[in-house]
């Protein structure tokens, strides 16, 4: 059963003055050393950050908290599934929260094109 739908857009430029103002003090504070190390590696990192930035702020609207209640950007992160679909992983107390509400799955799409990177993410119960 459908718990929670959340749905974000980011624009990839505001991401990159982000990262040429603050660089690497930015991205350690919201993104995971594996992002970081795979963003750094892309042509358009700023709009693989944007994309993943957008994710966090999905999950947290579909789980209905936004960012409160103890949750850190830094409880989520976004990594390369099967052919490369990206999959949520979260920190342990994240995956309690999730089990003490009954989540059994959480999906995520993200996309860009332009100047905006969007994401969606479904949360079911068991």
């Amino acid at each position: 059963m459908i718990r929670g739908v959340g749905i974000d857009i980011v624009s990839i430029s505001r991401i990159e003055k982000l990262i040429a103002s603050r660089g690497e003090r930015f991205l350690r504070k919201v993104f995971s050393p594996g992002e970081i190390e795979e963003g750094k590696r892309r042509e358009k990192s700023a709009a693989f950050f944007a994309a993943r930035f957008a994710a966090r702020e999905a999950f947290v609207k579909a789980l209905g908290t936004g960012f409160r209640k103890g949750i850190s950007v830094k409880d989520i992160e976004v990594k390369k599934g099967n052919g490369g679909k990206p999959e949520l992983a979260f920190s342990r107390k994240m995956e309690e929260m999730l089990a003490a509400r009954g989540i059994a799955a959480c999906h995520v799409s993200i996309t860009h094109d332009g100047n905006f990177a969007q994401a969606i993410v479904i949360i079911e119960s068991a």
